[in-house]
């Protein structure tokens, strides 16, 4: 199969107040000291194995109630859901899609999520259940919003220099090769002890219903590949614009299973992208039409997880 993990350029969020009101968020998460400290605690304890994590039934059971009784939930081809340790590999259009996958994944294994840093400690009320739940790999990276500020910034927009330098200065990167190293330690660690991982590829939010944003990240294929881990991708259909009782679809596609390799190439790298990314193609909708419906608690629910 031809790669065409390069045919969709990264873009840019347009520089809309929202879009500049965000990167001022994530600079104030980025510069709040009790969320720093509960991001390298958890790191610190993933990394050592020394997490005392609550029961997956509790976890899953309390996920589940609170996820069912604000939405509809459809599971398609529920017989593909793994029993086994995977890697479960979705789509990303809602910050509440890792606690969706969560409600209707087994409880054992316990699956681990990767997630951004600053949109999973930003609020004392995550901190505190993300605390007593564990389970959390949290990723420092740099948001689309304060790309775009840094972008507008350079192109001559002038008001936008003093946010720009502050989102240089105090937001993480997250790519230097020490941290890539970290999370591939913490992650093999967690395979190795017989539990699985959630992860989204992409590597940040879409905004459009069946569409992916490419291309997508190494990393999902990297770990699969070391720890010869099978990958299950996942299209989550409905969780871009939230509202009560809206039906949210899950629907689990055929495990991929590669050969393990230690050092894989870029080639074998290449090659999970590939199959991953035609995979997820094929679950999501080619049609997708948001349901002409009263929306209640939309604005609420969609910040919820914010």
């Amino acid at each position: 199969m031809k790669s065409t993990s390069q045919e969709q350029p990264i873009s840019h969020p347009p520089l809309t107040k929202a879009t500049i009101q965000r990167a001022k968020e994530g600079v104030a998460y980025a510069r709040n000291d009790r969320a720093n400290n509960a991001i390298a605690e958890a790191l610190m304890s993933a990394e050592a194995g020394a997490e005392e994590k609550i029961s997956g039934e509790v976890r899953r059971k309390v996920l589940r109630t609170i996820i069912h009784t604000l939405f509809q939930i459809k599971v398609e081809f529920p017989e593909r859901i793994p029993q086994t340790p995977a890697l479960i590999a979705a789509n990303h259009l809602n910050h509440i899609d890792p606690f969706l996958l969560l409600s209707e994944l087994p409880a054992n294994p316990y699956y681990h999520i990767l997630g951004d840093a600053r949109t999973l400690y930003n609020n004392w009320w995550k901190r505190l259940f993300l605390r007593l739940a564990k389970g959390v790999i949290p990723l420092e990276r740099i948001w689309k919003e304060e790309i775009a500020v840094i972008s507008g910034a350079k192109a001559g927009r002038s008001d936008l220099a003093q946010l720009a330098d502050d989102i240089q200065q105090h937001v993480p990167q997250g790519n230097s090769i020490e941290t890539l190293r970290r999370l591939d330690r913490i992650v093999q660690g967690i395979f190795a002890c017989g539990d699985g991982i959630i992860l989204f590829p992409e590597g940040r939010l879409g905004s459009v219903e069946g569409e992916l944003q490419l291309p997508l990240k190494r990393g999902a294929a990297i770990y699969a590949l070391r720890s010869g881990t099978p990958i299950v991708p996942v299209a989550l259909i409905g969780s871009q614009d939230l509202y009560l009782k809206k039906e949210l679809t899950l629907r689990f596609g055929e495990a991929l299973i590669f050969p393990e390799s230690h050092r894989p190439k870029s080639k074998e790298i290449q090659t999970v992208l590939d199959e991953l990314q035609a995979a997820l193609l094929a679950l999501l909708p080619k049609d997708y039409h948001e349901p002409q419906e009263p929306k209640l608690l939309r604005h609420f629910l969609n910040r919820m997880f914010w």
